[in-house]
């Protein structure tokens, strides 16, 4: 079977401001647009130095250190992709031009409160706005979406994300401290993800732990069951502490379905940055056959190419093509109300047996 998981791209290409540039803007955003020759026409950040060295290796003509200058400077089709703190989003938005169009970065703010605010400043300023939700455009889940799409897996039954492995939280250090952590920054993803394949859920359970070594990160483990009355299971589990070497680490998304199964590994999370390579599978059942996997090779992974997807979306939207973009602040509010669910299950603990006697 032949698969299409590349993104549509936009037949003119509009100049990018990026505003903030930490590691996700030089590993995925930069490399991405360049692939897919998108101009960048402005780096700004509040350290200059990082900014002219990263403009130096990208050949972008224009840095700055504030978004004012970086507003006044920008052409008047540019499209602002912010990579801030999401805790920046709203006062970000507000400075920038009225009826733009922006690609911010995941998540959808630190709170449900403060995406509802985003979402308010964004329909008040006419903002054409998405996030970042790249995995939706990576290689495998575009496969993956092709097939179940085609019907050949039947009804969709199952869905699963499971990470066993160790992050180097170190490299992200913004994220020792919070409040919120592992399912806001991380698990986020497979919840956006699962929506964009099933829909809202009629309900989510949750756990979500701490870090058993290090009290700064205030949680490095979840579990997620997100509840939905067609029956089908959908569930996320994630540690990222598993620290014994590569031998047992796993990152996989499942798909079952009544008529086939599909199972990608997400090797990038393995062995983080510098990952294990991806793997995607499929089984389709057959009356008489015994069941049996064919691996496909995909080109590209989550970073860089999937930064392409969703850029692509906004540059579609903004030249005509597109009528929608998937990941509009309208759409990925409600995977923020999710979010702010699965935290309050977990703070609300389950059922006692105690009070069963």
């Amino acid at each position: 079977m032949n698969l299409t998981y590349q993104p549509a791209l936009p037949a003119k290409r509009f100049p990018i401001v990026i505003i903030g540039t930490g590691g996700i803007v030089k590993d995925a955003h930069l490399p991405a647009y360049r692939l897919a020759g998108f101009p960048v026409h402005t780096l700004m950040n509040r350290t200059l130095d990082r900014a002219r060295a990263l403009a130096a290796e990208y050949g972008v003509g224009k840095t700055c250190t504030t978004v004012a200058e970086a507003v006044a400077g920008a052409p008047p089709d540019a499209i602002f992709d912010l990579a801030l703190p999401a805790s920046m989003f709203a006062e970000t938005l507000a400075q920038l031009p009225e009826g733009a169009h922006v690609l911010i970065q995941k998540p959808m703010g630190e709170t449900l409160a403060q995406a509802r605010e985003i979402l308010e400043i964004c329909r008040r300023k006419k903002l054409q706005a998405a996030i970042n939700c790249q995995l939706r455009y990576a290689p495998f889940v575009m496969a993956a979406r092709q097939l179940i799409d085609s019907g050949v897996i039947g009804e969709l039954t199952d869905m699963e994300m499971r990470l066993t492995c160790y992050t180097p939280w170190h490299l992200f250090p913004f994220v020792y401290g919070l409040p919120r952590m592992e399912i806001l920054y991380h698990s986020v993803h497979y919840v956006d993800l699962i929506r964009s394949f099933l829909g809202q859920p009629a309900g989510v359970q949750a756990l979500t732990l701490p870090h058993p070594n290090s009290p700064k990160l205030s949680s490095t483990r979840s579990t997620i069951i997100m509840n939905y009355a067609s029956g089908v299971r959908a569930t996320i589990t994630t540690n990222h502490n598993h620290d014994f070497g590569p031998r047992h680490q796993e990152s996989y998304l499942k798909w079952e379905g009544t008529r086939g199964a599909i199972w990608a590994r997400v090797g990038l999370l393995m062995n983080y940055p510098q990952g294990v390579g991806d793997a995607f599978e499929y089984c389709l059942r057959r009356e008489g056959a015994a069941p049996e996997w064919q691996s496909v090779t995909l080109q590209g992974s989550w970073f860089p190419e999937a930064f392409v997807g969703t850029m692509a979306s906004v540059q579609r939207h903004q030249e005509g093509s597109d009528a929608t973009m998937p990941t509009s602040v309208e759409d990925v509010v409600h995977t923020m109300e999710v979010v702010e669910a699965a935290y309050l299950a977990s703070e609300r603990g389950g059922i006692s047996p105690e009070t069963l006697k």
